[in-house]
């Protein structure tokens, strides 16, 4: 209004709008306007999956770049008639998505998105950079020769699966519904380390769920806040204490039972040595690690990876190639290994997932491969396939979650390690 407050009746009814023709699906991707106005918000909806758009002929150019707060930029199919869907409420066309990656403006005039997204990020470039210096290497994309497993002999109903969550976890709830829909039975067991005398009580605890449980899963998060320098080293500790490494061993090696690692998760596993060993022990300066992303920085992004191995519980649903989205989210993921020690692994099948690009081959570019792991190596299984550990989030997965991104995102990694035990 005058006095430039929002005009609540009426953002109230546009919402309400918005809301009732998201439900129906009738909103292909939608975007607020800021104070960039709708220029900056087009640009970004743009510059996500380089798709195109032409901007009608009769707008006030005006219009774009004017601060429009509580305003929403509302993409519908083609066959849709705005003036119907939005009847009764301002709206304005503002033009049409087009196939070639440029931003059509008036008059023959036409910027290329990525040129426009070089200049848009540039500014930020120095501290916050999005590119490193190329990798000259060329690597496989690995198929390991598919291995049979067993079931249980004694089948369960509902598998029990214990998540510990550690200060610093911050996943424990995906991953607890992950199960939860999967079909387990899950417990959630908070690590108490705010007196000595607390972690001790922790430790015992932790040692006797363990062996009531079928399945560990090591969320993901900052468990101690990834310091000093180490990420999931506090997790690592915790396991490498007598009582619990024994209940370990024993779920791995006497109970029949599995381990499951994402991110934080999968870096502790890396620094037990439960992967890619199998079992918790030694690890020293030649062994496997997770260290720093080589652009210096955490990242937060969709990828692409690619089954390279189904020799585990964890990936009897899937087949090698199976390619999907997923998300990643950490500051440490990248993966390092001798060369001898590459070779042991793809020759054993223990390499589960690569990055690839959008041919769905192996890659070693940052737009791909984030963190510029080795080999691309994005999940690891431990050799007889008991332990899974992946840095991609596969727990971010429900019906309301990434809808406007394209690919497969369910792995089905949950369903398969619960039914290990059917």
């Amino acid at each position: 209004d005058e006095r430039e407050l929002p005009d609540f009746p009426r953002l109230q009814a546009i919402l309400d709008r918005v809301h009732k023709l998201c439900g129906e699906g009738r909103i292909l991707a939608m975007h607020t306007v800021g104070l960039g106005g709708v220029a900056a918000a087009i640009s970004k909806m743009a510059f996500g999956n380089r798709i195109g758009f032409r901007l009608a002929e009769e707008l006030d150019r005006n219009l774009l770049f004017r601060p429009d707060y509580g305003s929403l930029i509302c993409e519908i199919p083609a066959e849709l008639d705005a003036a119907v869907l939005f009847a009764d409420l301002p709206a304005i066309a503002l033009g049409t998505t087009c196939a070639d990656a440029a931003l059509h403006i008036a008059d023959g005039e036409s910027i290329a998105i990525e040129d426009a997204y070089q200049v848009w990020s540039a500014p930020l470039e120095p501290m916050y950079p999005t590119q490193t210096e190329p990798i000259q290497t060329s690597i496989p994309s690995i198929a390991a020769a598919p291995v049979a497993f067993a079931g249980r002999h004694t089948a369960l109903a509902r598998p029990r699966v214990l998540i510990p969550v550690f200060p610093g976890t911050n996943c424990e709830y995906d991953s607890a519904r992950a199960f939860t829909r999967a079909g387990a039975e899950v417990e959630t067991f908070i690590v108490n380390n705010l007196t000595p005398a607390a972690i001790d009580v922790s430790l015992s605890a932790l040692a006797a769920a363990i062996d009531a449980a079928q399945i560990i899963m090591l969320p993901g998060g900052f468990s101690a806040g990834d310091e000093p320098d180490g990420s999931g080293k506090f997790i690592a500790a915790v396991f490498r204490n007598p009582a619990v490494n024994e209940a370990v061993n024993r779920l791995l090696q006497v109970r029949d039972g599995l381990m499951l690692g994402i991110c934080n998760g999968f870096q502790a596993l890396i620094k037990l040595g439960l992967l890619p060993f199998g079992s918790i022990g030694p690890v020293d300066e030649s062994s496997p690690t997770l260290t720093f992303n080589t652009i210096g920085r955490h990242v937060s992004t969709m990828v692409q990876t690619r089954i390279s191995s189904v020799n585990s519980p964890w990936l009897q649903h899937l087949a090698v190639g199976d390619i999907h989205r997923v998300p990643v989210s950490h500051g440490e993921g990248r993966f390092v290994a001798s060369d001898e020690m590459m070779r042991k692994l793809i020759q054993q099948g223990q390499i589960a997932t690569q990055y690839v690009d959008r041919a769905g081959k192996a890659s070693m570019d940052i737009r791909h491969n984030p963190n510029a792991s080795m080999y691309a190596v994005e999940g690891l299984i431990s050799p007889d396939g008991r332990v899974f550990g992946k840095m991609a989030h596969s727990e971010r997965i429900g019906p309301h979650v990434a809808i406007n991104v394209p690919g497969n995102q369910d792995q089905r990694i949950f369903e398969a390690g619960v039914a290990y035990f059917s």
